[in-house]
């Protein structure tokens, strides 16, 4: 882990952008309105989706898949595509990284009781408006009100 976070915090210092994936977890109500999952950071506790740096050997969004499991304890169908990229600034040690962060949709099939980060975190379900209204980044409140237009979601949930 020392061994990338050095390798991360020298590719920040170049300036160049570093990429993460993320997924947007997402469900139909019974009333077929799409709700988005959110959940704290573990050290700023602000709301957002579960993301991460990308995992060596695996498709994005297989990663994406992986990091949706281990902070938010979902499972389902992801997109193997993005719907969109966001962008924040992460503090490292040293300085502010710009991050790039495509991110993939995940139909929840499965919810599990226990989870690597449950103890970390706190969850909840939100329609997609409060959902775009309560995360920090404009660019990911700007696509959770773009996935929740286009009706994407209908279709990769079946509906």
């Amino acid at each position: 882990m020392a061994k990338k976070k050095k390798k991360l915090a020298k590719l920040a210092a170049s300036g160049r952008p570093l990429e993460q994936i993320a997924a947007l977890p997402f469900q139909v109500s019974p009333e077929g309105q799409l709700e988005i999952l959110l959940l704290t950071s573990r050290d700023t506790h602000r709301a957002i989706i579960p993301k991460g740096w990308p995992i060596k050997n695996h498709k994005d969004w297989k990663s994406a898949q992986v990091e949706a499991r281990q902070e938010a304890g979902v499972i389902g169908e992801i997109g193997r595509k993005p719907i969109g990229r966001y962008s924040y600034w992460k503090r490292m040690a040293e300085h502010f990284a710009l991050i790039r962060v495509d991110v993939f949709p995940l139909v929840v099939t499965r919810q599990l009781a226990d989870w690597p980060e449950r103890h970390e975190r706190v969850q909840r379900w939100f329609q997609a408006e409060g959902a775009a209204l309560l995360v920090d980044e404009p660019e990911l409140g700007d696509l959770i009100r773009r996935f929740a237009a286009s009706g994407t979601w209908q279709k990769l949930a079946g509906k």
